[in-house]
């Protein structure tokens, strides 16, 4: 007698591949935006209320030309490097743009430094040109340059000569007046002449869309700021491929409250809107909750950018039920999970019904995951999406194998977005981008059988509690289950008997009371024991990036001196 068993099919691997019908688009960003101009020329391209602009893409490309001119009568040539210190502003978006235009690269400084982290951007990527502000809240950024190159007293503009940043040459303030040693930017705008335009235009031929044309400082809470690499290829089709997945077209408006200086505004946004003709509106020159109600209101946006605390922000308004929203439909909440009773009142209270999720890293131009514009509520709130277009990802264990769908790893993602590299540092660049062009996030992963990814935490940031792994996402989706709880946030501290505990951070809700006992109920027996908070602390606010992410590492660094933890050593 035999018998024979029937074959079980293995659980697939954790492996996606993005198609489109749409193909990728070979062009500089010169290219694309001269397409748009001719097609779309008497269209409003920019609105920037702060600044009372209100230009046709017609007006924005005279302006663009002139500073690509003005950028080359300076003397800065194809592939050299253009700093901009700033926040968001009219002269930011012209720098954009007419850099790329002249084939400069341009790197972007947060606007957030100080004078240490100006001098290793500008020493690192070899700035020759720096464009900046006056000042921005309490940065006096004039003050500050000029403490690191006292020679500005003695030189003739555009004539820099500095110890402590040899190679910059031309210092460009925002100003009407500039003090002895700068140029000014309308200066700039006006210096190019009918040699330096005809310039600009066989400059523009020669342009390759695989050329380096920005280079994006991390943050550097893991060591001193990386540049990342970018191209017109990168960055040009990530910011057309984000549009897509909302549906974008000329007829769109897009609230940027975003700052430029990262990819959030400069690419998810601005090249969004250049691929599609799309109108541009900055509400103001940094985040303020109220500036981004009045300008929906007053411009009758169709779609609204914002980090989950900015979409908090604005629903929590005093005056929020005053303003008519009505004209939104669509827009992007990135840059940390999204919480699922804010992302209803997104949708409900601001009628953003097409709002999507995106998930990505400066290293990717950024996006590399986004949720369709008619996902499901759980698709948005549960996951960040489906691959992009020419796009692959997978998920691999601790020796480089790919897990079965379902399971956990590091996220590893390649394709057209996946930087050249940092900017001369091949060892930091070889530490994340293998020899199969893969980019390690350092993220660890989930796929589901829809294609669907969630991200349950970072490789450093996940708690081994006693040889368990801990995935902080998990149980912060979990905690955001408790009606009183707004926003939480949770990490690992020392712990000498399990190597680390878990420990929250929780925001409660205005008018709300919650208290730790009450927590820890919430959590026994719904969640395993090893998950539940050890330590927990209700905070007003938590430490945050300009973009607004949470930085976890500040918040390890409280507990650690509050409760004097030390680390726990291992073998």
């Amino acid at each position: 007698m035999t018998s024979s068993a029937v074959p079980v099919s293995p659980t697939p691997p954790s492996y996606l591949c993005g198609t489109s019908d749409v193909p990728l688009r070979y062009q500089t960003i010169g290219e694309a935006f001269d397409l748009t101009v001719a097609a779309h020329g008497d269209r409003e391209a920019l609105v920037v209320r702060h600044q009372d602009i209100r230009w046709s893409w017609n007006r924005l490309a005279r302006e663009v030309e002139r500073l690509a001119a003005g950028f080359i009568a300076l003397g800065l040539e194809p592939g050299d490097r253009l700093g901009i210190w700033a926040p968001n502003c009219m002269e930011w978006l012209l720098t954009q743009l007419a850099s790329a235009k002249a084939g400069i690269i341009l790197v972007t400084i947060n606007p957030a430094y100080r004078v240490a982290e100006l001098e290793h951007v500008l020493n690192t990527a070899e700035c020759k040109a720096l464009v900046l502000a006056e000042r921005f809240k309490t940065s006096d950024y004039a003050a500050m340059l000029h403490e690191l190159a006292p020679e500005l007293d003695h030189c003739a503009p555009g004539a820099l000569s500095a110890h402590r940043i040899p190679l910059l040459r031309a210092a460009i303030l925002m100003t009407e007046t500039a003090p002895h040693g700068m140029l000014t930017f309308h200066g700039v705008l006006e210096a190019g002449g009918p040699r330096e335009h005809e310039a600009l235009a066989a400059r523009q031929a020669g342009l390759s869309p695989d050329d380096p044309i920005n280079i994006q400082f991390t943050s550097g809470t893991t060591g001193a700021p990386k540049g990342a690499t970018l191209t017109h290829h990168n960055i040009l089709n990530n910011g057309f491929f984000v549009g897509e997945r909302m549906n974008f077209t000329a007829e769109d408006r897009l609230c940027i409250p975003v700052p430029l200086y990262h990819c959030f505004g400069m690419v998810m946004a601005v090249l969004n809107c250049v691929t599609h003709g799309a109108t541009m509106v900055f509400p103001a020159d940094a985040f303020e909750p109220g500036s981004v109600l009045e300008a929906v209101q007053a411009e009758r946006c169709t779609a609204l950018y914002g980090v989950p605390t900015m979409f908090i922000a604005e629903l929590d308004h005093p005056e929020f039920a005053r303003f008519d929203l009505s004209s939104l439909r669509t827009g992007i909440m990135a840059g940390a999970p999204c919480p699922v009773e804010v992302m209803k009142r997104v949708i409900a209270d601001m009628h953003m019904r097409d709002v999507t999720i995106c998930y990505g890293m400066t290293e990717t131009s950024p996006v590399s995951f986004q949720t369709l514009a008619d996902a499901p509520l759980e698709a948005r709130v549960g996951s960040v999406g489906t691959i992009h277009p020419f796009v692959e990802a997978k998920v691999v264990d601790e020796q480089g194998r790919m897990v079965p769908l379902g399971h956990a790893g590091e996220l590893l993602v390649r394709g057209y977005s996946v930087m050249r590299g940092y900017w001369k540092d091949a060892t930091r660049t070889a530490q994340v981008l293998d020899d199969g062009g893969w980019m390690h996030t350092g993220d660890l992963a989930t796929f589901d059988a829809t294609g669907h990814a969630k991200i349950v935490g970072r490789v450093k940031d996940m708690i081994i509690r006693g040889g368990e792994n801990v995935y902080p996402a998990e149980i912060e989706d979990y905690l955001l289950r408790h009606p009183a709880v707004l926003d939480v946030a949770v990490f690992g501290i020392p712990s000498e008997r399990f190597g680390e505990e878990v420990c929250a951070w929780i925001r409660v809700r205005d008018g709300a009371t919650l208290d730790e006992p009450t927590l820890v109920a919430f959590c026994q027996g719904q969640i395993a024991h090893y998950k539940i908070p050890k330590v927990i602390r209700f905070v007003d606010a938590f430490p945050l990036t300009v973009t607004g992410k949470v930085q976890k590492f500040l918040m390890r660094d409280a507990m650690r001196h509050e409760l004097n933890l030390h680390e726990a050593v291992t073998a």
